[in-house]
Formats: structure tokens, C-alpha cells, sequence
């Protein structure tokens, strides 16, 4: 079970780094976009600062243009890049080339348990499901994480939640099935803390204040 940062902010990268558990980074366009920078520009600079696995999704206009959109992204670090291809019909037959290439593949924004079937077919890694915007705009991402979850099983083909928007979702999502999470470093930072161990420190200080 993997801990990634879902962010393209490298301030937000260093501050995660520091904390010691986070396995790599997600991206997205959306994430790109708000730095104001080249994708691959930041993808390099991400590179160079992570040791875990960099996630960085194709997005040019016709196939052709996200399959060498792969091949560049992958060459900047092959150990290190995975690509993430939105899931239609269309994507997924691409996401079979990239990954007969030699390029491990994430196919993300997956809404329905058929998707991550057909997901392990292609032979993708992993399977990237929005949870909350699931829940938002079908009634229950959980319970669609826990059938992607049965059918997945027994596939090399994991999910990584995404779009994870309180504590107790992320928790929901795990016991759900999923095998890794990609959370936002606020969302990470919350998880460490609880009121209640707040409340238990206090008191193991004021027994020393006595002692």
C-alpha cells in the first residue's frame, strides 16, 4: 500500500518529501496548469526532486499525438515515469500500445468497474478512480471502488484512489479495496492528527509540569 502527493506544486513536493512516507507524486493537467509551466518542464523538475514514481497524464489531441506525448514524457526518466491515460474505448486501446512499448500505464478517471476490466486487460498498473466526484455525480464512489476492487482481484492491476476530499473517506476508500491513495498534502497533513491525541499530549505535559 502506497502513499502518494497529488500535486504539481513543488513547494508542496519538498514539504511532502520531508515527511518520509510519500512514495511518488500524481499529476494532472489540471494540477500542471496551475504552475504556469510546461508539462514536461515540470515533470523534469519532478524527476530530479522524487525518488518514488512520477505519474504524469498524455494529453494531446488525436492518438497519435498522446502516443509520442508518452514516448517523450517516459524518456525523461523510464525508471520513474508512469503515464496516465484517460479511460475511453479509444484510450484503452492506446494504453495496450504504450504498455507493449515497455511504458507502464495508469488509466485514470475511471468511472465504472467495466473500465478497470477492461483496464486489466490492457495490462495497465493501476486504475485511478475520482471517489468523491463518483459519489457526487452517481450516489456512491465507495461502493463502485469495492466492485472494481472484486473484479480486479487476482490481476496485477491496482487502484489508486483519487479525489479524496475528507479523512474519513480516505479510510473508506482503503477499506474498499483500494491499494494505494493519491491525496493532496493538507489531506496528508490531517490524516496524522486527531483531537483526542492532542488532548492525550496535553495531559502527558501537564504530568511532567507536576513530576
Amino acid at each position: 500500500m502506497a502513499l502518494y502527493l497529488d500535486s504539481a506544486n513543488l513547494d508542496d513536493v519538498r514539504r511532502a518529501q520531508d515527511l518520509g512516507f510519500i512514495a511518488g507524486v500524481t499529476t494532472n493537467p489540471t494540477l500542471i496548469a496551475r504552475t504556469g509551466r510546461n508539462g514536461l518542464d515540470v515533470l523534469g523538475d519532478l524527476v530530479d526532486m522524487v525518488e518514488g514514481h512520477i505519474f504524469y497524464q498524455v494529453t494531446g489531441r488525436t492518438v497519435e499525438e498522446r502516443f509520442d506525448q508518452a514516448w517523450e514524457a517516459h524518456r525523461l526518466r523510464p525508471d520513474k515515469v508512469i503515464i496516465k491515460i484517460a479511460a475511453t474505448t479509444e484510450n484503452l486501446a492506446l494504453a495496450r500500445r504504450v504498455v507493449m512499448a515497455g511504458i507502464e500505464v495508469t488509466i485514470t478517471a475511471v468511472a465504472s468497474p467495466a473500465q478497470a476490466y477492461l483496464a486489466a486487460q490492457v495490462g495497465a498498473s493501476f486504475v485511478a478512480p475520482y471517489v468523491s466526484r463518483l459519489t457526487r455525480d452517481l450516489g456512491d464512489g465507495l461502493a463502485i471502488v469495492r466492485d472494481m476492487a472484486s473484479i480486479l482481484a487476482g490481476t496485477p492491476t491496482e487502484i489508486v484512489a483519487a479525489s479524496l476530499k475528507s479523512v474519513d473517506e480516505v479510510v473508506g476508500a482503503t477499506l474498499a479495496g483500494a491499494h494505494h491513495l493519491t491525496l493532496p498534502l493538507a489531506l496528508i497533513e490531517a490524516m496524522g492528527e486527531h483531537e483526542l491525541s492532542r488532548q492525550a499530549i496535553a495531559e502527558f505535559d501537564a504530568s511532567l509540569k507536576h513530576a
